[in-house]
């Protein structure tokens, strides 16, 4: 778990517009003047301005915050779901066309990047969670007060696009914070897991409150968690190296260089966030295959939340808040993929870069593909298990027990493949290949949803879950054949690749 921090660092830093500029320049074979402001720098190794070398406490608090920012923005997803009958009804649009409160928000969720990046390089940090949670929350209170269903809709687009940025710019607090070998790993766990745990524990929220109370609850749910999470905001401090030395500078009276501004810089972001990213999507193999992957189990995963009160009601006679338990199985599997990444850290990639140094050699990008050689074979082994055991002559613990091997492989797929991307992209291009598997992503997201309860209708509830099982077999091999030819295709990348740097 201690290469965490270090890549998912590289991510958010890439986002660095000063440091993008000077690579967007020399791309352009410019010549960059030299800045004064990299002579900035900390004090010395105890300066308390340092996050660094704040207080145990005190690091341990600004690392919670950001996960529990991740936490209720990923709860917007599927805590709307089972309101979906009640949402049906109240506004006269069918159950599929009430599914895209859904779909919205999880397209809003795909925009924070591109609107949590500058907030973040001009204003720090904590900005960005001060000022885009409070607009997110009150497009939340606009779903349910909203009168109409265009108004839901525009409302939960809004929601999400304002809560994502906090999703964007977690890592990058992280790293700020943390030292790698002094608890980082664990800080970076928290701050990764909480935008799966949302989704998973959703429905469960969401379930029980509508039993009890009608669908605008559900955004007063919202509400009353996010809320008081996010006055804890002006309890912290910033935690970005460059904003607070320029504004220590400042109160100094030191000149601090300015940094690329107006087109230039909206340029240089778009560029990183947005234009590179579909270019890799559809130019690069690496990039292109491991964004389908991750994009269909991530669409398999919002496909749940149609297709379990489906399931579930229709062969168990499960009400809504007893759907909400049967997702328990994900979560669970969500908490083994956690150990299984580390282990697969600490053993097999810590001896593939012991013996790197050894021959004076870098680590293979290829290495951090283990976690998600594994997860891939869990995956088709939940959904076929699901498809075929939700009977009713079985009894209803065996289907929710199937979510377990798929929430482990999911998030799996995503630890190893993530950190994959990176380290073979490095921190500039690493940051659009994310961006762009974040984009299918969230796409696949929002489109899984809509044609769920048709197909589960269609073809049966045996051949709908086995349908999925066999595109999953189909993208199975994906990470096995990086592993294995990944150094190849790495070579005949148009974009700067290589091997990670031996730590």
């Amino acid at each position: 778990m201690s290469q965490l921090p270090h890549v998912l660092s590289s991510q958010d830093e890439s986002l660095d517009l000063e440091k993008v500029s000077t690579a967007h320049k020399e791309e352009l074979n410019t010549k960059e003047p030299h800045s004064q402001a990299n002579s900035l720098d900390w004090d010395g190794p105890e300066d308390t301005d340092n996050p660094k070398t704040w207080s145990l406490k005190k690091r341990i608090f600004h690392s919670v915050i950001p996960g529990l920012f991740n936490f209720v923005v990923s709860l917007g997803t599927s805590i709307y779901t089972p309101g979906v009958p009640q949402i049906s009804k109240d506004f006269h649009v069918t159950p599929t066309v009430a599914l895209l409160g859904l779909s919205v928000y999880s397209l809003g969720l795909g925009l924070g990047p591109i609107i949590g990046a500058p907030i973040s390089e001009t204003q720090g940090r904590k900005a960005v969670y001060v000022l885009t949670l409070p607009l997110s929350l009150l497009f939340t209170l606009g779903a349910g007060l909203a009168q109409n269903f265009e108004t839901l809709l525009v409302c939960r687009f809004l929601s999400g696009a304002f809560g994502s940025p906090a999703l964007a710019v977690g890592a990058g607090t992280i790293a700020d914070i943390w030292v790698l070998e002094e608890g980082g790993g664990l800080a970076t766990v928290l701050v990764i897991l909480a935008p799966f745990m949302g989704p998973a524990l959703g429905p469960l929220i969401g379930g029980y409150t509508v039993l009890r109370r009608s669908w605008e609850w559900l955004m007063w749910a919202l509400l009353i968690v996010g809320l008081p999470i996010y006055l804890l905001t002006f309890l912290t401090s910033e935690t970005y190296k460059k904003v607070i030395l320029a504004r220590r500078a400042k109160s100094r009276g030191i000149p601090v260089p300015p940094g690329p501004t107006g087109v230039q810089a909206a340029k240089v972001l778009l560029t990183i966030t947005l234009i590179r990213p579909l270019h890799m999507l559809v130019t690069e193999p690496i990039v292109g295959f491991i964004s389908l992957y991750a994009a269909f189990s991530f669409g398999v995963l919002f496909a749940f939340f149609a297709s379990f009160p489906y399931v579930f009601g229709a062969v168990y006679g499960f009400d809504s808040g007893s759907v909400g338990l049967a997702f328990l199985g994900l979560l669970f599997g969500l908490f083994l993929a956690v150990g299984t990444f580390a282990v697969f850290d600490r053993t097999w990639y810590a001896a593939a870069r012991e013996k790197a140094k050894l021959e004076g050699k870098a680590t293979e990008p290829e290495h951090r593909l283990y976690a998600s050689m594994a997860g891939s074979l869990g995956i088709p082994i939940s959904l076929f298990w699901f498809a075929w055991s939700a009977k009713r002559d079985v009894h209803w613990i065996v289907p929710i027990l199937a979510g377990i091997p798929f929430g482990w492989g999911n998030l799996c797929l995503f630890l190893g493949t993530t950190t994959y991307l990176v380290d073979v992209y490095h921190a500039l291009n690493g940051a659009s290949a994310m961006a762009a598997n974040g984009l299918l992503r969230y796409t696949f997201g929002a489109v899984f949803p809509l044609f769920t309860v048709q197909m589960y209708r269609g073809l049966g509830i045996p051949w709908a879950g086995s349908l999925l099982g066999f595109f999953s077999l189909l993208l199975l091999p994906i990470p096995w054949v990086l592993f294995r030819w990944g150094d190849k295709i790495r070579q005949r990348s148009s974009y700067p690749t290589g091997q990670n740097i031996t730590r």
